[in-house]
């Protein structure tokens, strides 16, 4: 066993504090990654939140970049000291449709998680990269690119490949209109990818402060959502649009700013949609999750070209309270990441 040390929830909306674990001995298709960066989601908050009393301590963290430390006897593609990168998903069944599309976040029987999932072969739970080490089959690590900082590039690994995968799907490309709902986390990202490939991008914003920060991004032109006026003047000039929007919201609007067969592709999940029927007349809507292996490794090459990568601000582990809390607060532009070894 290989003995790590991280930050962990050990009760409800409670503040993460240190813990000592163990990562399992090396499988013979495993690689031990030193974890030197983690991003810090959304979707981290909302498990410590979530966090059912009583439950074991959660190691948070699915987004990360590191060094290669150790092979098992069976991995090629790696070797110690490489550079790498590691997502949201650490296995799956690997014969299953998706699978065999290497789309394995949607896995027939569902993909194992990066932290609290539930290991495919010990079934013990898996625990995250606010950690020093993880331990991870190697089909699931991706070489870095050496241009890329690793600390901008930890988010790309659930950020960005969330945003790539439905912009490649849809055939985004030159002549083309790509709408991006919200500039976080997420969006900021999709305004990247859109504009690098060769797309004009309109931003969709509540907020008109947030109007000069994207097109900063590369934005053509930014809308302000709740100006029934400059909605109805983007009517029908869309082919994609990208919600990245959590809240619950009105889609009708969004969709009437699609050309005939367009497509609305939501990837921020809200409980419940509000849509009008015939403002669906002539095109689509779409929910989409992360993306797969080869979606990662393309993007992952793509961005090493294009130098893209995300804008983050950079705290020591120690300081993942702090961070969850500005989180929270909306307080961040665009991205913390985790420094683990400072």
């Amino acid at each position: 066993m290989r003995h790590v040390t991280g930050y962990a929830a050990f009760e409800p909306d409670g503040q993460l504090r240190p813990l000592e674990f163990w990562r399992r001995d090396l499988r013979p298709d495993d690689v031990a990654v030193r974890v030197t960066h983690v991003g810090v989601c959304h979707s981290d908050l909302h498990a410590v939140e979530g966090l059912r009393s009583g439950a074991a301590p959660l190691v948070p963290g699915h987004e990360f970049t590191g060094e290669v430390t150790a092979v098992g006897p069976e991995v090629t593609g790696f070797r110690v000291g490489d550079r790498v990168a590691v997502g949201n998903v650490v296995d799956s069944c690997g014969r299953c449709p998706s699978c065999l599309a290497h789309r394995e976040p949607y896995c027939l029987e569902f993909p194992q998680l990066t932290y609290g999932g539930v290991d495919r072969h010990d079934g013990t739970a898996t625990q995250g990269a606010y950690s020093t080490e993880y331990v991870v089959r190697d089909a699931f690590v991706y070489a870095l690119p050496g241009d890329l900082d690793p600390a901008a590039a930890a988010p790309l690994m659930c950020a960005g490949v969330t945003t790539w995968s439905p912009l490649r799907r849809a055939g985004v490309g030159p002549g083309q209109a790509v709408g991006v709902v919200g500039a976080g986390g997420l969006g900021h990202l999709a305004v990247r990818f859109a504009k690098a490939l060769g797309a004009e991008v309109v931003v969709f914003t509540t907020s008109p402060d947030k109007a000069e920060a994207a097109r900063r991004l590369g934005a053509d032109d930014v809308v302000v959502s709740r100006d029934e006026v400059a909605m109805t003047a983007r009517a029908g000039s869309l082919d994609v649009v990208v919600d990245t929007a959590s809240a619950a919201h009105d889609l009708s609007p969004l969709l009437r700013t699609l050309r005939l067969d367009g497509r609305l592709v939501l990837l921020g999940l809200p409980d419940r949609l509000d849509v009008e029927t015939m403002a669906l007349l002539g095109r689509s809507l779409s929910v989409s999750g992360s993306g797969g292996s080869g979606e990662i490794r393309e993007m992952l090459a793509f961005c090493g070209t294009h130098g893209i990568a995300a804008d983050v601000e950079v705290l020591p582990l120690a300081e993942v309270n702090t961070a969850f809390r500005r989180l929270a607060a909306g307080d961040v532009r665009w991205r913390f990441v985790l420094d683990v070894a400072a």
